[in-house]
């Protein structure tokens, strides 16, 4: 897998993980935790792919 295509995965699973963030927080009985860890590993992929694109 090229570094290009690799980051474009990346960034399609952080836009998935942003669009699940936006739906549990409008959910009613959302789990705050459950919420905190989605958060978390958005953050991870976002530095992930700001590390990769400055080696790019």
């Amino acid at each position: 897998m090229s570094l290009g295509s690799h980051l474009e995965e990346l960034k399609k699973k952080h836009h998935v993980l942003s669009t699940q963030v936006e739906q549990a927080q409008r959910a009613p009985g959302a789990s705050d935790t459950e919420i905190a860890a989605m958060k978390k590993q958005k953050l991870r992929l976002k530095e992930e792919i700001t590390r990769l694109s400055s080696m790019n």
